[in-house]
């Protein structure tokens, strides 16, 4: 009896140590927070301030600013969107790196490199799609588009790290598909995808897996 006990024990501790040389363990719940902390803080900087209290339509907002003004905006967007990208990326580099350190694990091993290079691929390719779709003027097709890329980002990134983030990549495809059916409401379908997706998906990893 203790031996078959013991054989158990031998398989889980062997099934964990591979699981964690395959997959990456040390996010956090906290930068999924911060993340949707600071994208909806940056969505209400660029209604509020950038905007000066513009319709959430940006497509006929930009129809009745000068060409000008126009290019204008739409630099002051983009700054701000990759404000809140920054941001998002420092601090979850800071909470994993904290969590592997507590945990005593490796930040930088096999699985991490891999996670990044799963999440860079759709990525640069969702950045190289945005460029086309500013350069054509197709203002109401950028924040699906970002949501889109950046599920696929997720879900191809969730075989290298917790099942949570595959869901979460699910969740912000069907966001930015419903987000081009209903064109003119990119600020409020940000808010939803890249801010309470995000800050519901942190809250839940936080308890599971950290509390």
């Amino acid at each position: 009896m203790e031996d078959n006990l013991k054989s158990i024990e031998d398989i889980r501790t062997i099934r964990k140590l591979m699981e964690e040389s395959t997959r990456f363990l040390s996010l956090s719940g906290l930068s999924g927070i911060f993340a949707g902390v600071f994208a909806i803080t940056g969505a209400l900087i660029a209604y509020f301030l950038i905007l000066n209290n513009g319709s959430i339509h940006l497509d006929e907002y930009n129809r009745i600013l000068p060409q000008a003004e126009t290019l204008s905006l739409r630099w002051k967007l983009i700054a701000d969107a990759l404000c809140v990208l920054t941001l998002s990326v420092v601090f979850c580099l800071y909470f994993s790196n904290k969590k592997a350190k507590r945990e005593g694990k490796i930040f930088w091993s096999p699985a991490s490199k891999k996670l990044l290079i799963s999440i860079l691929i759709p990525l640069l390719t969702g950045g190289i799609f945005i460029i086309v779709l500013l350069v054509q003027n197709n203002m109401q097709l950028i924040v699906p588009g970002l949501l889109i890329f950046y599920g696929l980002a997720l879900a191809n990134a969730g075989k290298f790290t917790f099942d949570e983030i595959f869901y979460l990549g699910i969740l912000e495809i069907i966001t930015g598909l419903v987000a081009a059916f209903i064109p003119g409401w990119g600020i409020i379908f940000w808010v939803f995808g890249f801010g309470i997706l995000h800050i519901i998906y942190g809250i839940v990893m936080y308890r599971k897996y950290e509390a």
